[in-house]
């Protein structure tokens, strides 16, 4: 017996009601709006939990090797936290001179960089002059009157960074707590929330594959952090053989900044130029700094981070323009240091869920 032919309205209706029709793409679409845009604007609340749980996949290996050698889950995490605040404290107090040095020559320094780009400042110059005049002609209204400006008073400087000081000593405070909370946690917060998930069979298996991803995103954590260690001391020690002055900063700089794809190079390249061209008189020995770390940062790219994290871990690099364009939005700084860590949390958790296993592959490169 044959099936009647159906209506196109009745078609409509089953493509709308469809796992992957209209009616689940737009609630898909209305749930990602609604959780990036609780992101936005709870920023201050999930950031230090994300901050959290991310330091926790770096420090945890260090907690069970502590635990190996019979020291609680509780005094590792708390000896393992004391020891990257105090190292944490000791690199700012031994930074915190070269840094003010640098911050109480920067007005000589840029006069001197200023007379040295001289050539380039009369276009720019130029054009800004051409803009302005534009300006003017833009505020004369119709009848030959100059339009009112309206002036917006601004929050002063002192309460704007007393708000943003407050805000994030008040971070940092939930950050440290939460992470030696989940350090100290040891390994049996992951099986209790997996077990508390309701409808969720075959729990055994779920912890399983948790622990699998935990150790994966463990291993990319530590062996990223110990490539751009080595990175910034490269840099320390090329920079100290080319001549540049206070060179432990800009190693520590570069250390950071490598958590950034794409724009921390671009920092690092355009600070140490101008360090360059501050340093030396003549444009070749000036050209040294930049392109040093150029030539460390190809190595690093190209060569170490491939053998060191391997194929399955790099990631799309659209993928992470976009992730810290979205990120960096988001967050700000923050966020677009955690947003390649993120990612690469996300990519796994895809690669090890069926349902989401053409995600992670999309998000490979």
């Amino acid at each position: 017996m044959t099936e009647p032919p159906r209506s196109p309205a009745k078609k409509l209706r089953e493509v709308m009601e469809g796992p992957f029709g209209v009616r689940s793409l737009s609630l898909t679409g209305l749930f990602v709006l609604a959780f990036f845009y609780t992101l936005y604007f709870a920023r201050a609340f999930f950031l230090p939990i994300v901050l959290a749980l991310l330091l926790s996949f770096l420090l945890s290996p260090v907690v069970r090797a502590l635990k190996r050698l019979r020291v609680p889950y509780g005094l590792g995490a708390g000896l393992v936290i004391f020891a990257v605040l105090g190292s944490l404290g000791v690199g700012i107090y031994e930074l915190a001179d070269p840094a003010y040095a640098w911050a109480e020559q920067a007005p000589r320094q840029l006069r001197r960089l200023e007379r040295k780009l001289a050539g380039v400042k009369k276009p720019v110059e130029t054009m800004s002059k051409a803009t302005q005049q534009v300006e003017k002609m833009a505020q004369v209204s119709p009848s030959g009157q100059v339009s009112p400006k309206v002036e917006v008073q601004a929050e002063s400087l002192g309460k704007r960074m007393f708000s943003q000081a407050t805000g994030l000593m008040a971070g940092g405070a939930v950050t440290v707590v939460l992470l030696f909370f989940l350090l100290a946690s040891g390994d049996s917060f992951l099986p209790r929330l997996i077990r508390g998930l309701p409808g969720l069979e075959n729990k055994l298996g779920a912890v399983a594959i948790a622990r699998q991803i935990e150790r994966e995103i463990s291993a990319y954590l530590v062996t990223i952090t110990v490539i751009n260690l080595a990175l910034g001391l490269a840099v320390w020690g090329v920079m100290a053989w080319i001549g540049i002055p206070n060179p432990v900063l800009w190693g520590v700089l570069a250390f950071a900044a490598n958590y950034i794809p794409y724009l921390g190079t671009f920092l690092m390249i355009a600070v140490l130029g101008m360090v360059g061209f501050l340093t030396f008189n003549d444009t070749a020995h000036a050209l040294l700094a930049p392109g040093a770390f150029v030539a460390l940062h190809l190595v690093e790219s190209y060569l170490v981070t491939p053998l060191a994290v391997g194929h399955r871990m790099t990631l799309n690099p659209v993928v992470i323009f976009l992730g810290l364009t979205l990120w960096g939005w988001l967050w700000g700084i923050p966020g677009a240091l955690l947003s390649v860590p993120i990612l690469v949390v996300f990519k796994i958790i895809c690669d090890h869920s069926a349902p989401l296993r053409q995600v992670g592959e999309l998000l490979g490169d």
